[in-house]
């Protein structure tokens, strides 16, 4: 076994990754675990956190793969973000 191979065991993944985040990144993670796809601004209305710390949540919750963004049908300027874990 590789010394990748065993870094990559250790990392956590799912809702264990999410543990480890700062409150805001699992506020927005709780969030799109009940609504499933939201845009960064109607994330920021339903946590009432700020435009900045939504968008600075999504970022850590990209960095450990629990979030996917895709471009919004409706309107190409914005991405939908939906939860990546398993229920």
């Amino acid at each position: 076994m590789s010394a990748t191979d065993v870094q990559a065991e250790a990392e956590p993944t799912g809702w264990d990754a999410v543990a480890d985040l700062p409150p805001s990144a699992k506020l927005v993670a709780k969030v799109l675990e009940y609504d499933d796809r939201l845009t960064q601004s109607q994330l920021a209305e339903e946590t009432m956190l700020p435009p900045r710390t939504v968008r600075y949540a999504l970022t850590r919750l990209e960095d450990v793969d629990v979030v996917d963004s895709r471009f919004s049908f409706t309107d190409a300027r914005k991405r939908v973000y939906t939860l990546a874990i398993d229920a």
